[in-house]
């Protein structure tokens, strides 16, 4: 594009923003802070789940120094059900350094932004851009479908080259007169109108300008090679009571899927093995002998890269078992105190439904 023409881009861009843009509750004070939390948020998770987690978020959690003096327990608890939450870790171990080094500001140089925990490209970008309003790019997945229809650009998304590129388009493009503007109308606009499968190109303010309308190609674009199919694993999970109906529940481990929260024991098993795979399979990994019966309990949940099919048992135990450092016994009403992954959610649901068996 020539100068005129990358005038006539921001005229109409921003003209449509100002008049259809999202009102969302962290666009309504610029605060550093509520930038960084909803950008964090938003990755990987549609803009209507993240809006109630993110208000209860800012109402435990109203400032750097709050969240910085929080356990993670309680961020993880507020977090539960949201997912991926490695982001909640690294947002509080960012904002940790934050408070550390830099007395609570986030802060406004970008090489400073990009060594603080959890802070990469996109985020450094819309920090930058949206609170402190410096010309840089914020390229998420909604602006890399806008700019690869408008430019027609046929590069794999799903390469980190292919990102960089789209940095030096927008980065080309942004309007240095209001850079806020621009990145969250790029967001917005493919949010609500360049959408990935039902384009709404009539209600386009780009439409002039788009290559991939003209030659009538918009579902063409972006070009994304397919993912890996996702792997499969049955779960057993064990629904262990003492004498006190306290129910045995442990912690995962601090790194990895889901690290640091809460579950119910599970073991991998194919439910078309013999029964006694399984005992085996507890006696190794807990070292207990057990009596179990198949609940009518089941669950299958999805993550980007896993199938966890889920099966309930309730079992009795030959014996005492003795809490380690990452396990407990709860009560019932005590076990929502603590979080869950969505997967055990579902069965503490499934006992307070059946509560009458479980008292």
């Amino acid at each position: 594009m020539n100068p005129e023409q990358i005038k006539q881009f921001n005229h109409d861009l921003l003209k449509w923003f100002h008049e259809n843009g999202r009102d969302l509750p962290w666009r309504r004070i610029n605060n550093p802070y509520y930038t960084w939390v909803s950008e964090v948020m938003l990755q990987q998770t549609q803009v209507d789940t993240v809006i109630p987690y993110f208000n209860r978020f800012i109402s435990l959690f109203p400032t750097i120094e709050a969240l910085a003096g929080a356990t993670d327990q309680e961020v993880l608890k507020c977090w539960e059900g949201l997912g991926y939450y490695s982001r909640a870790r690294h947002l509080q171990q960012g904002v940790r350094e934050v408070a550390e080094k830099y007395d609570g500001k986030v802060p406004e140089d970008k090489n400073e932004l990009l060594s603080i925990q959890g802070i990469g490209p996109y985020t450094a970008g819309a920090l930058l851009s949206i609170a402190f309003g410096e010309p840089e790019p914020a390229v998420d997945g909604n602006v890399m479908r806008v700019m690869s229809r408008v430019f027609l650009i046929d590069d794999d998304i799903a390469k980190a080259k292919t990102k960089k590129k789209f940095e030096k388009i927008v980065g080309a493009l942004i309007a240095e007169a209001d850079p806020s503007a621009f990145n969250q109308s790029l967001m917005d606009l493919g949010a609500l109108i360049c959408r990935p499968k039902k384009p709404k190109c009539d209600e386009c303010p780009l439409n002039a300008h788009c290559l991939a309308r003209e030659e009538g190609a918009q579902l063409e674009y972006p070009v994304k090679s397919g993912k890996a199919k996702p792997r499969s694993i049955d779960y057993t999970v064990l629904l262990i009571r003492d004498a006190e109906r306290r129910y045995f529940i442990e912690q995962r481990p601090e790194t990895g899927l889901l690290a640091g929260m809460w579950q119910f024991p599970m073991i991998a098993w194919d439910p078309n093995e013999k029964e006694k795979v399984l005992e085996d399979a507890i006696q190794k990994k807990y070292g207990w002998e057990v009596r179990f019966v198949r609940t009518s309990f089941s669950y299958t949940h999805r993550f980007s890269h896993l199938i966890w099919n889920l099966s309930l048992y309730e079992a009795a135990i030959d014996g005492t078992v003795d809490p380690e450092t990452r396990t407990t016994w709860e009560h019932l009403d005590k076990l929502t105190h603590r979080p869950f992954p969505v997967p055990h959610q579902k069965i503490i649901e499934w006992i307070e439904k059946n509560r009458q068996n479980h008292t």
